[in-house]
């Protein structure tokens, strides 16, 4: 059935949504922790933001790229240079884990020293290297650096990392190995028990919380605590004007976390919470700027897409990372400097590609 099916498609981000919603219907349905179903309007203002991320992508088929501009293939005289910045990753995640003191996983004080600029130096380089030296070099020594790289991000109690870490790369073979539908569903399976068994350990190791709930009503909860979050959200529409993509830029830089002012916003008190796809923005800027933004994430990766299937390699590293993320976005919103980067990156290529195909057709 799925044999002639592209199923990484930038379409696959509305029924990730979709499947999101059904996950917070379960929370709801079960009253998890007292959650109660969201007002219709929330529903309403993401089937809008979901049509307009859609309307971007099927904007986006609008480009063609013709296939004899494809340049010569990724030389192999930059796999030594990619192997060093993975092996270079590497060696910074392990010593920012050496800094911290201890495994954050298993503490909730170690888990807020870890997010360091060492880390985000070594996250943005491993999840850049790992990807186009699989993308491009097939070596089975490369799947040994993934798992060890993997591990040690695992280790800072961060979730997110792990899963898009994996994401990218499911998504990086499919298209570059052609993986059976077999393979692709134990992986995912693996990805998905990971995000609950990560996700567990580290709510449980958070000294000054006390959780009663088991691994599987945790997944559920947080899927239906996030709705609950933008419900409440639509009420403050506009109220940060900007403090909040702000702080997403430079809150690294300055110890503020974007997720704290959604928290402190919304909720009334200082507590790192995340808003769905459609938070920030509608937080920020209100409804308009909400279907702008999805519109034109669906523009970028539908844009990208077509590029990767004709050009590979690196496109379809990059390609595979920020599907990757955009994925989790749906429950975390757009809050990460790093994606931004990656993204600002597609814009790039983007223009240069489109710059390119205009001076062929002229």
């Amino acid at each position: 059935m799925f044999k002639n099916k592209d199923i990484f498609s930038p379409y696959i981000i509305i029924v990730a949504i979709i499947a999101y919603l059904l996950m917070a219907y379960v929370a709801f349905h079960y009253k998890i922790r007292g959650l109660n179903f969201p007002s219709p309007i929330s529903i309403i203002y993401i089937g809008i933001g979901s049509l307009f991320y859609a309307l971007g992508v099927l904007a986006s088929s609008n480009f063609k790229l013709s296939p004899y501009k494809v340049k010569g293939e990724f030389s192999h005289i930059y796999e030594p240079l990619l192997l060093i910045i993975l092996i270079i990753s590497i060696i910074l995640a392990a010593w920012n884990l050496y800094n911290v003191g201890g495994i954050p996983l298993f503490s909730g004080y170690l888990k807020a020293k870890a997010l360091t600029k060492i880390w985000f130096i070594s996250y943005l380089l491993f999840l850049f290297s790992i990807n186009l030296l699989l993308a491009r070099f097939k070596r089975n020594f490369y799947y040994g650096l993934l798992i060890l790289g993997l591990i040690l991000f695992a280790l800072t109690g961060y979730r997110t990392t792990t899963v898009v870490i994996l994401l990218s790369v499911l998504i990086n073979l499919y298209y570059t190995r052609h993986i059976s539908i077999g393979k692709l569903t134990i992986i995912g399976i693996l990805i998905i028990s990971l995000t609950i068994l990560i996700g567990y350990v580290a709510v449980k190791s958070i000294e000054w919380q006390h959780w009663s709930l088991n691994p599987i009503e945790l997944f559920f909860y947080r899927a239906g605590y996030t709705l609950t979050v933008f419900d409440r959200l639509i009420q403050f529409e506009g109220a940060t004007q900007g403090r909040l993509l702000y702080s997403t830029l430079t809150g690294f830089f300055t110890s503020t976390d974007p997720r704290i002012i959604v928290g402190t916003t919304v909720l009334g008190y200082k507590h790192s919470s995340t808003s769905t796809i459609f938070g920030p923005a509608t937080l920020d800027f209100g409804f308009f700027a909400m279907i702008s933004q999805m519109f034109i994430i669906g523009l970028i990766l539908g844009l990208l897409h077509i590029i990767q299937r004709v050009k590979k390699d690196f496109f379809t590293a990059l390609y595979a990372i920020i599907l990757a993320h955009t994925l989790v976005w749906i429950e975390t919103g757009p809050t990460d400097l790093v994606v931004w980067i990656f993204y600002l990156i597609a814009v790039a290529v983007i223009i240069k590609e489109a710059y390119y195909e205009s001076g062929h057709r002229s």
